[in-house]
C-alpha cells in the first residue's frame, strides 16, 4: 500500500496532476504562516518587554501631576518610585548656530529613572552614521541628564544643525546637549510620536516656564518593587481611586494605554494582513476542492483497472491517502519556508513600528501552516479521491457507470467545520474570523445564484434564427450542464474578487487617505499664545505675509456633570468615552459659527451666554443630547451651560476643531490661551524667527508630521499589498482550476462536433466566446462585490467618502473575460489539438 502510494505519488509529479493542488496548499499555508510568524514574534517580545516598555512595574498616569499623597502610598509599601513629565514644546539652536527651532516631545525626569529597563546613550555622534552604527555606540545610562544638561535625539541634531556641546533653548532657560539618545525603554513611539526627544532633569523644568495653564502635559508615576503581592495591592489602591472618582484624571497604564497609537497601528496592520491570509486560504480551498475533483475524474480509468487486476478498496484508499498525506506534508513544508521569508519581510517593512526586539519564531506557525495544509487536503481534497476506490470494474469496458458522485453531506459538514475552526484560530479574534467566513460563504451563495439566474436569461435571449452558429452553440454548451456551469461562475468569481478588491482598496481607499489634505490647507498650528502676546503674535504674522489665518481662544476645562449627575469613567463601557471623560477638553468660544461646522440639531444663536455647541460624534459617545446641562471644572471655577446645539465638523479641512464651542464674543472670567491656524509662507527663517520672538509657543509644523504619518502608512500598506500577492496567486489558481475542471467533458463535446464535421476553427471560436462569456460574468459579478465591500470599509473603517468606480464594473468584466481566455488557452488548448482518431476510440470505449 505504501509502495503503491509512493509510484502513483511519482508518476502524478511527472504528469503534472497534482500541480494545482500543491499550488494551493502552498499559497494559503505560506500567507497564514507568514502572519503567524510575525504575530508570534510580536506578542511573545510585547509580553517579554512589557515593563520595561513602560518604565515600571506599575505606571500611574495623570494629566494634572502626581499627588504626594499617591505617591506616599507607594513608599509606605516599601515601592521605589520616580516621576516623569512629557509634553511638546519648541527647541530652538542658539543663534551662533544659526537660530533654527523644530518641535520636540521634551521629556523630564528624576534621577531616580528609569526603574525598569534602560536608557542607552553616546557620548559620540556623528551625522553620517546609521541606527546601526549609532547604537554601537550606545551605553546604558541611569539618572537622567544633571541640571543645565540635556539628551536629545539624533534627528534633533542633523535637523538644528548643531554638535554634542552646543547650547539648546527650551522656552527661558538654555541647556549644554550632552549625550546622544540611542534607546529610550519606555519611549512608547506610536503613530502620531514623530517629534524628537529632549530629554531634561525634573528639577530643571520650572526654569524653562514652559508649563502654561493651557499645556497639555502626561505625567507618569513609575511604581517597581520586587514583591508582586506588594505591587498588586498599590494597583488595587489606585484602581479604587479611579472607581471611586476621588482623583479624576488617573489611570493605570499598560503597554497597550501606554502606547495607543502604536498599539493600534500594529494591530490595524495585523487584522488587515490576518484578513488577506484568510481570503488567500479560502481562496486556496476553492482551488483544491476543483482541482481535486479534476484529478479524481481524471483517475477513474486508472482506478477500474486496478478493480480488474484484484486491489482491494482497501489498498486503493491506502494507496491515495499515502499520496494525498505525502504531497500535503511536502507543500506545507514548502509553504512554511515561504512564510517564514516572507515574515521576515514584514519585520523590515514594520521596522518604523516595532518597539521591541523580537524572539525568535516558535513551532506553534509551523504546526499551524502543516495543520492548514492537511486540512485543505483531507476537507476538501479527499473526498471526490476516495471515491476512486469504489469504481466498479465494469468501468473498464463502459465509460458511463462508475462516475464520481457529490460528496455525502456528513462529509462535506465535517470538514467545513474543521476548515471554518482553523479559520477561526488563524483569525485571532471571532469578529474577523465570523466577517471572513460568514462573508466568504454569503458572497459564494450570492455568487450561485446570479449565476444561475444569468444562465436562465442567457438561454432565451440568444435567438436561435438569428445568432452565428459559434455563439448559439457556445451558449447551449454553457445551458446543457448548468450545475457545473453555475459552480464554475461562482469559483472564477470568487477568484476574480481579490483581484478587483485589491485595486479599489489600493486606488480608492490609501490614495484617497493621503489625498484627503487639501492643496491649500493649513500647515501651522500654534498653541500656548499667551493673551498679553495677542496682538504681538498677530502682528508678527502680518508683517510675514501672512493675512488669512484662524484665530481661537482656547480653554482647558473638565466635564464633571451632566443634568446634575457627576461624570464617571465607570458610565461608559466604550474604551473612548472613558478617555475622552478622564482628560481635559480644549474648549473655546466665538460668536460667529466655524467654517466647516455644520449644525445637525438645533441652532447657533449668536450671544446666548449659557448655551454651547458640542460635536456629534463625542455627544454619541457620551450620550449628550439636546438641551443637557454641562458643568466643566475650567482651572478650579466651575461654568455651566445647555446643550444649544450640535454640530458636524469636517476633519479633513485642516481647521482647528473644537468639541465645544461657546457662541459669545468673550470670556473674561476665564483663564485663556490662544490657538492660530495658518499656511505658513514659504519665507527662510519664518518659523526660527517666531519661536525666537515668542519663546512660549509651541509650532506644530503639520506639513513634516503629515508626511512621516505617510510613510509609516506607506510601510502597511507595502506589507498588506505583499500578502496580497498571495490572494491574487489563490485567485489565479482558482481561475484555473475552475477553467480546465471540464477538459474531460468538452474533449468529448468537441469530438462528437467534429464527428459531425464541425471544422477546427468554429470550435475554436465556440470555446472562446464561452469562456469569455462565463469570465466576464464571472467579472461583472466580483466588481460589484468588491464595491460594496470597498463601501463598508470606507464608510465604516476608514471613514472616507466613497465615490462609485463607475468604470469597475465594465473593467472587471473585461479583465475576467481576458483571464478566462488566457487560463483556457493554457489548460485547453491540448483539447482542440487531440487527434480525433484517438477521442472516437476513448468514446467507443465508453
Amino acid at each position: 500500500m505504501f509502495l503503491l502510494g509512493w509510484k502513483t505519488l511519482r508518476r502524478d509529479l511527472r504528469a503534472g496532476e497534482l500541480t494545482v493542488l500543491l499550488l494551493a496548499v502552498t499559497l494559503a499555508v505560506a500567507a497564514l504562516t507568514a502572519v503567524a510568524f510575525f504575530a508570534d514574534r510580536l506578542q511573545s517580545g510585547l509580553q517579554r518587554d512589557a515593563r520595561q516598555l513602560l518604565g515600571g512595574d506599575v505606571v500611574v498616569a495623570s494629566d494634572h501631576g502626581i499627588s504626594s499623597s499617591l505617591r506616599e502610598q507607594a513608599t509606605t509599601l516599601g515601592l521605589n518610585t520616580a516621576v516623569t513629565v512629557v509634553f511638546p514644546t519648541m527647541a530652538r539652536a542658539d543663534d551662533a548656530q544659526g537660530g533654527n527651532s523644530r518641535l520636540v516631545s521634551l521629556k523630564a525626569v528624576e534621577s531616580a529613572y528609569p526603574l525598569r529597563g534602560r536608557v542607552q546613550t553616546s557620548g559620540v555622534w556623528d551625522n553620517h552614521w546609521t541606527v546601526a552604527q549609532l547604537s554601537q555606540h550606545g551605553e546604558a545610562t541611569f539618572g537622567g541628564p544633571v541640571a543645565g544638561e540635556a539628551w536629545v535625539d539624533p534627528a534633533l541634531l542633523a535637523g538644528l544643525e548643531i554638535q554634542l556641546g552646543d547650547t539648546l533653548h527650551l522656552g527661558e532657560k538654555a541647556f549644554k546637549v550632552s549625550r546622544v539618545i540611542t534607546s529610550e525603554a519606555d519611549r512608547g513611539a506610536g503613530f502620531l510620536s514623530f517629534s524628537p526627544r529632549v530629554m531634561i532633569a525634573y528639577g530643571a523644568l520650572a526654569d524653562t516656564q514652559l508649563v502654561q495653564p493651557a499645556s497639555r502635559l502626561n505625567w507618569r508615576l513609575l511604581v517597581a518593587g520586587e514583591d508582586a503581592a506588594v505591587l498588586n495591592t498599590f494597583a488595587q489602591q489606585v484602581q479604587s481611586l479611579i472607581d471611586q472618582g476621588a482623583e479624576r484624571g488617573l489611570r493605570l497604564m499598560t503597554l497597550e494605554s501606554g502606547s495607543p497609537q502604536m498599539q493600534r497601528t500594529l494591530e490595524r496592520a495585523e487584522s488587515f494582513l490576518r484578513l488577506v491570509a484568510l481570503l488567500a486560504a479560502l481562496l486556496c480551498a476553492v482551488g483544491v476542492a476543483l482541482a481535486a475533483r479534476s484529478f479524481a475524474a481524471r483517475h477513474l480509468d486508472g482506478a477500474a483497472l486496478w478493480r480488474v487486476l484484484g486491489l482491494s478498496q482497501r489498498a486503493i484508499i491506502g494507496a491515495y491517502l499515502v499520496e494525498f498525506l505525502t504531497a500535503g506534508v511536502v507543500a506545507s513544508l514548502f509553504g512554511v519556508l515561504i512564510g517564514y521569508g516572507v515574515h521576515a519581510v514584514f519585520v523590515s517593512m514594520l521596522a518604523g513600528l516595532l518597539q521591541v526586539q523580537m524572539p525568535a519564531a516558535g513551532l506553534w506557525p509551523v504546526a499551524l501552516g502543516l495543520g492548514m495544509g492537511l486540512t485543505l487536503l483531507l476537507a476538501f481534497g479527499l473526498a471526490p479521491v476516495l471515491q476512486l476506490a469504489q469504481v466498479p470494474p465494469l468501468r473498464v469496458m463502459r465509460r458511463d457507470v462508475g462516475q464520481l458522485r457529490p460528496a455525502s453531506r456528513t462529509v462535506v459538514l465535517a470538514g467545513l467545520a474543521g476548515f471554518a475552526v482553523l479559520l477561526f484560530a488563524v483569525s485571532g479574534n471571532a469578529q474577523l474570523g465570523a466577517i471572513a467566513v460568514g462573508g466568504f460563504a454569503v458572497a459564494v451563495l450570492l455568487f450561485a445564484g446570479l449565476a444561475a439566474i444569468a444562465i436562465r436569461v442567457l438561454r432565451r435571449a440568444v435567438n436561435e434564427a438569428t445568432a452565428p452558429r459559434w455563439l448559439l452553440l457556445a451558449t447551449r454548451q454553457v445551458a446543457a450542464r448548468p450545475v457545473f456551469a453555475v459552480i464554475q461562475i461562482s469559483s472564477l468569481a470568487v477568484g476574480l474578487l481579490a483581484l478587483v478588491l485589491l485595486v479599489l482598496l489600493r486606488t480608492d481607499l490609501i490614495d484617497s487617505w493621503q489625498q484627503a489634505t487639501p492643496a491649500d490647507a493649513n500647515n501651522r498650528f500654534v498653541i500656548n499664545i499667551q493673551p498679553d502676546q495677542a496682538d504681538a503674535f498677530q502682528d508678527a504674522l502680518r508683517q510675514s505675509g501672512v493675512h488669512e489665518y484662524q484665530w481661537y481662544p482656547m480653554i482647558r476645562g473638565r466635564l464633571i456633570r451632566i443634568n446634575d449627575h457627576v461624570v464617571s469613567v465607570t458610565d461608559y463601557e466604550d474604551e473612548d468615552a472613558k478617555r475622552q471623560v478622564d482628560r481635559e477638553f480644549n474648549l473655546s468660544f466665538d460668536e460667529t459659527l466655524p467654517q466647516g461646522n455644520a449644525i445637525v440639531k438645533g441652532q447657533w444663536v449668536a450671544g446666548q451666554s449659557d448655551g454651547l455647541s458640542i460635536e456629534e460624534g463625542i455627544a454619541q459617545r457620551l450620550g449628550i443630547a439636546l438641551d443637557d446641562r454641562l458643568e466643566f471644572d475650567i482651572g478650579g471655577l466651575q461654568h455651566t451651560a445647555t446643550v444649544t446645539s450640535i454640530r458636524k465638523l469636517d476633519w479633513s479641512s485642516m481647521n482647528a476643531n473644537f468639541f465645544v464651542l461657546f457662541p459669545v464674543a468673550a470670556m473674561p472670567d476665564l483663564p485663556v490661551t490662544y490657538l492660530s491656524a495658518y499656511r505658513a509662507p514659504e519665507t527662510p527663517g519664518f518659523d526660527n524667527a517666531l519661536v525666537r520672538q515668542f519663546p512660549n509657543i509651541t509650532n506644530v509644523d503639520l506639513s513634516a508630521t503629515l508626511q512621516q504619518i505617510q510613510q509609516v502608512l506607506g510601510q502597511v500598506s507595502r506589507a498588506v499589498e505583499l500578502l496580497f500577492v498571495f490572494a491574487l496567486a489563490a485567485g489565479l489558481v482558482v481561475l484555473f482550476a475552475a477553467v480546465t475542471a471540464t477538459r474531460e467533458e468538452r474533449a468529448r463535446e468537441y469530438t462528437l462536433m467534429r464527428a459531425m464535421g464541425a471544422a477546427s476553427g468554429l470550435l475554436a471560436r465556440v470555446q472562446r466566446a464561452e469562456l469569455a462569456g462565463v469570465g466576464a460574468l464571472a467579472g461583472l459579478l466580483a466588481a460589484f462585490a468588491a464595491i460594496a465591500i470597498g463601501w463598508a470599509l470606507a464608510r465604516f473603517v476608514f471613514d472616507f467618502a466613497w465615490d462609485f468606480p463607475w468604470l469597475a464594473p465594465l473593467l472587471s468584466a473585461i479583465a475576467g473575460a481576458l483571464l478566462a481566455l488566457l487560463a483556457g488557452w493554457w489548460g485547453l488548448r491540448e483539447v482542440l489539438r487531440r487527434p480525433v482518431s484517438e477521442s472516437l476510440r476513448s468514446l467507443s470505449a465508453s
